[in-house]
């Protein structure tokens, strides 16, 4: 499975967030069940980034937002968030 979230970025907030998306990335990589994880921009919306991971199954990902380091590491992360459902099942 691989979950999405879109997060909307002010230019000037863009290199403090680049810094704290790589931080809660590898809070994400010592979780067990992580596959990968990788951040883009919109190609046609500079503001609009998306942080896309990638799991072995719904349960390692929901597992992992509990642990207190990716909390932490995600508050920072996760205030530019946009409300919308994000993970996806691949079969």
């Amino acid at each position: 499975m691989f979950a999405v979230t879109r997060l909307r970025v002010a230019e000037a907030d863009a290199p403090v967030l680049a810094d704290e998306v790589a931080r809660l990335l590898a809070a994400l990589a010592g979780r067990p069940g992580f596959r990968d994880g990788e951040v883009g921009r919109s190609a046609d919306e500079p503001g609009l980034w998306a942080l896309v991971t990638r799991w072995d199954g719904v349960g390692s990902y929901r597992r992992a937002l509990s642990a207190s380091e990716v909390k932490i590491a995600g508050a920072p992360v996760w205030v530019h968030a946009v409300d919308e459902p994000g993970v996806y099942l691949t079969d």
